[in-house]
């Protein structure tokens, strides 16, 4: 562990505001009988009390250990050892441990369980202490706020954020703040809406946005939506971090500019305060400024097109609808070589910009790749770059250590390569973004050369270990090492020189940590040893001694030793301030190597599978030839291709089919083409025509929400609504078998009213699959909508899937096909064969549900034009519902002839049977 420069306090503002530090009441009694205990606990005490909700790692020697709650927390966490040694305050003292060396994948657990740690390190010399040694905290981890590889995940970010409300009357605004730390990506959001409203909102932003950390005001009487939908780890600081005024200024000395209009914030304040709480608080657990934090962005609702948490899962597309990270869409297209692209290609498919120029100069600049065949040489070339922007981070706040500055110099070689095959890729007149990433790859000679210069070719891994620099670069330090290098000659001479003075042939000089420098002599010659000699060690079969010559060597090669890893020590520190200035240029670098690689990815994926480029037009449409879904067609042996064709006169496409028949596999594919083509990729298809599009619907599958205390109902329920509210003519909506879980009749007329609404009034592009064969008639009424159904074939029994779209709607749903398919056990499916047969005997009979929608038979007089609008909808539903078809009359014979399945029975049982039969039938009066 590199130990950092030290800080007082999580909140090191609070002794000089004259604000009385927060302390649990826990922490205040300790403090309150501190006198009782050992003057190593006082100062544990001490430290604990500025940190009563985070667990402390308290340096002892070699270990870290942990004390009392924290310690038997600890120990039920991470499966470590709870210990009691002595009393402090006559109680025993409960302790757990860690060796130091092996901190960080303790930590990653912790803080990947939602834990906040303080580690406090020993900063004075155990040899001048009169007490306790010298303590202090000298770094604070976090969820939101790791720097550490070991710590964070390599292709994926951990966000910061915090967030600040202002009330006034009815009108709610709301800001948002979040910092990516480990890449110094900054950016502010606000909106304002009512409070039912704003709420809805900063959920789905906040799913958008995925912080791993969320800062909110430490009020009392809150009680809001982090209770029920907790969303990251929930830290509340307290409420005067989010003053707006002080927000405005901390942003304008953090990027160090005057005004802050250039970066669009005109107009913001809520989202002033939560900025100034993210940076108050993510400097505090750094210890120091953040040097890397130099650029600032403003997001709006209309730049992005808007996902959902439930299109996020249901269309798989970084995470399985299961929870694990492949096969997903992600997953597919990640061939980035550097963590960098795969971080921005992650980025790219969860933020799809609205804005069709965007998508463009990404379409152009794979063509220009695919075109000059340079796919094969950059991924070669990215595979030598490391992770330059979490390198340059960690830079900034002083913790690189020095194989990742070795790690920096290799990647930096990389780039005249690099920026020579973009180049080649230049097509004229064209591929403008290209060009953009060739300047931003130019090399920064001056860091470079310092690099090359200053670092040894394989250094250690840690400064303290020595051997970081390279000779030559500085001369003090080369001397200091030839001083201690030459130790082995002289050594060499010296027991030469001995062995000839004393006559002992087996003499030897040596060393060890323990006792230094040494001659040893088997007990057999010790009578040759001559009087300047000095025992120092005596051993079961020799003895070592020591001369005032070689005592004189000692005391200069052991302290030129500890001297050059003193000068080491201060020459990292000057080697990374003069590396700050270059902090801004490294960011360009890696941004520019990050593009590079994600678009080689898309172009290698495309070429691969043979995608088409889009095509984006301003005009309403959506059109797909043999379009395929990406992750599908690489799990099967043969994938079906489907056309799909919406306009502004066709804009509902009713879905029927067999169950397995790949309704939710075509409704998906023709999402994530549509997405694809907005994040800049090509698109699995032969062509595509994709007009403008603001945001992505699907309510496909259902599960229940226990914890939430919704029913697999309601959750439908819950997500069609959120559809309905929040869709327009410009959106794409997946709806897959709506209204499934209720009662037949509910299910059919919350279907119908819903197609209706978003034919009529969101005017959607809508992808609607339904078993209810009554919404087929939708068309008849609305030629908008239009039916299509996926084919499959009935062979005796069975059922052959075809998978292939059709114009007009599906016969049957096959379902005891699929479930016999399934492995439903042949008794059951007979017994369900016939019962099928006798509801659709009696639904034929009675009120059948293909007269649904047929004008009511009975006018009523007197109605409101509220109730004109429910008949209108679904006119015979309220009246099949309260009028059940009559019982068909039978003879009891018949009846129970009707119940008997011959292939269950056994002889003894049919015979029974057949006696019962007989007597009923020797009841029935003749005709």
């Amino acid at each position: 562990m590199t130990a950092l420069a030290t800080f007082p306090a999580c909140r090191p503002d609070l002794d000089h505001m004259n604000v009385p530090r927060e302390i649990n009441p826990a922490a205040a009694k300790a403090l309150a009988t501190a006198e009782k205990h050992t003057p190593m606990m006082q100062q544990y005490l001490r430290i604990k009390a500025d940190y009563p909700t985070m667990l402390v790692f308290y340096r002892m020697g070699d270990f870290y250990e942990l004390f009392f709650e924290d310690a038997e927390k600890a120990a039920r966490i991470l499966g470590i050892t709870l210990t009691a040694r002595g009393t402090s305050n006559g109680n025993p003292i409960k302790m757990a441990g860690v060796p130091f060396h092996a901190l960080d994948p303790y930590l990653a657990k912790l803080v990947k369980l939602g834990e906040s740690c303080a580690i406090c390190e020993q900063i004075g010399d155990p040899a001048l202490a009169k007490g306790p040694v010298e303590r202090k905290v000298v770094r604070v981890v976090t969820p939101g706020t790791l720097t550490d590889a070991d710590l964070l995940p390599e292709k994926a970010e951990r966000p910061l954020l915090a967030l600040c409300t202002l009330v006034n009357r009815k009108q709610v605004t709301t800001g948002l703040a979040w910092l990516s730390l480990a890449s110094g990506a900054l950016k502010l959001m606000e909106f304002a809406a009512d409070a039912k409203a704003a709420a809805v909102r900063l959920v789905q932003e906040l799913e958008r946005i995925a912080p791993a950390e969320v800062l909110r005001a430490d009020l009392i009487d809150s009680e809001d939506m982090f209770e029920a939908n907790p969303i990251g780890h929930t830290q509340r600081v307290p409420e005067w971090h989010f003053d707006v005024v002080h927000g405005h200024k901390s942003l304008l000395d953090q990027l160090g500019v005057s005004t802050l209009s250039g970066f669009g914030c005109d107009g913001l304040g809520a989202a002033f305060g939560a900025a100034g709480a993210l940076l108050r608080y993510a400097q505090s657990t750094q210890g120091r400024g953040l040097q890397h934090v130099n650029s600032l962005a403003v997001e709006s609702e209309s730049e992005f097109i808007g996902l959902d948490a439930a299109t996020r899962r249901n269309l798989e597309l970084t995470e399985t609808i299961r929870g694990f990270e492949s096969p997903t869409l992600f997953s597919l297209l990640d061939g980035c070589r550097t963590a960098m692209g795969s971080r921005l290609l992650r980025h790219w498919i969860h933020h799809p910009r609205r804005d069709q120029r965007v998508a463009r100069a990404r379409h152009e600049a794979i063509a220009a790749l695919a075109q000059s065949e340079a796919c094969d040489g950059l991924s070669a070339t990215l595979t030598h770059v490391p992770d330059v922007e979490r390198i340059t981070t960690r830079i900034a706040l002083l913790t690189a250590r020095p194989r990742d500055l070795a790690s920096l110099r290799e990647g930096l070689k990389q780039l005249p390569a690099l920026r020579e095959q973009v180049a080649r890729c230049f097509i004229p007149g064209d591929s403008t973004l290209l060009r953009e990433i060739h300047g931003a790859i130019d090399i920064p000679h001056d860091c470079f050369d310092l690099l090359q210069r200053a670092i040894a070719e394989e250094p250690a891994t840690m400064v303290r270990d020595g051997g970081v620099f390279a000779r030559g670069f500085d001369a003090e330090l080369d001397e200091l090492r030839a001083l201690s290098e030459n130790a082995g000659q002289f050594l060499v001479e010296l027991e030469t020189r001995e062995r000839a003075r004393t006559g002992i042939a087996n003499l030897r000089v040596e060393f060890n940590r323990v006792h230094g420098f040494y001659i040893e002599v088997t007990n057999g010659q010790a009578d040759k040893v001559p009087d300047d000699y000095r025992r120092r060690q005596t051993l079961k079969n020799c003895e070592r001694y020591i001369t005032p010559e070689l005592k004189a060597f000692e005391d200069k090669a052991l302290s030129a030793q500890d001297r050059a890893l003193a000068r080491e020590k201060l020459l990292y520190d000057q080697l990374l301030g003069d590396l700050a200035p270059h902090i801004a240029c490294l960011q360009r670098v890696a941004g520019g190597i990050a593009q590079v690689d994600t678009l080689v990815a898309l172009a290698a994926h495309a070429i691969r599978h043979n995608w088409c480029a889009p095509q984006l037009v301003e005009a309403p449409c959506l059109t797909i030839a043999e379009g395929r879904h990406p992750v599908v067609e690489n799990q099967i042996e043969r994938f079906i291709a489907n056309d799909c064709r919406f306009s502004n006169e066709r804009r509902l496409l009713l879905i029927t089919g067999p169950n397995m028949g790949g309704k939710s596999t075509f409704m998906r594919q023709v999402a994530l083409i549509t997405l694809l083509a907005y994040v800049g990729s090509y698109v699995p298809a032969a062509s595509a025509t994709i007009g403008p599009v603001d945001r992505i619907f699907t309510r496909i599958g259902a599960s229940d929400d226990l914890a939430g205390g919704r029913s697999t109902f309601m959750v439908e329920m819950t997500e069609s609504a959120t559809i309905l509210n929040g869709a327009t003519e410009h959106s794409l909506v997946l709806m897959d078998e709506v209204g499934r879980g209720t009662s037949t009749f509910d299910g059919l007329a919350l279907a119908w009213a819903i197609a209706r609404h978003l034919i009529e009034t969101s005017r959607s592009f809508t992808l609607f699959a339904t078993h209810y064969f009554e919404l087929t008639q939708l068309p008849e009424t609305h030629p908008s909508a239009a039916n299509v159904h996926l084919s499959a074939v009935e062979h005796k029994d069975s059922i052959v899937f075809l998978h292939a779209v059709q114009d007009g709607p599906a016969s049957q749903s096959y379902g005891l096909q699929v479930a016999q398919l399934a492995g439903v056990p042949s008794t059951v499916i007979r017994a369900a064969r016939k019962h099928l047969a006798r509801l659709e005997s009696q639904a034929l009979d009675a009120t059948p549900q293909l007269d649904l929608f047929a004008a009511p038979a009975v006018e009523v007089a007197e109605v409101d034009v509220a109730d004109a609008e429910v008949d209108d909808a679904a006119p015979a539903a309220a009246a099949t519902a309260s009028e059940p078809p009559q019982p068909i009359e039978a003879p009891a014979a018949l009846a129970l002839l009707d119940t008997i399945d011959p292939d269950a029975l056994s002889p003894r049982e049919a015979l029974e049977r057949l006696y019962e039969l007989k007597r009923l039938a020797s009841t029935v009066a003749p005709v």
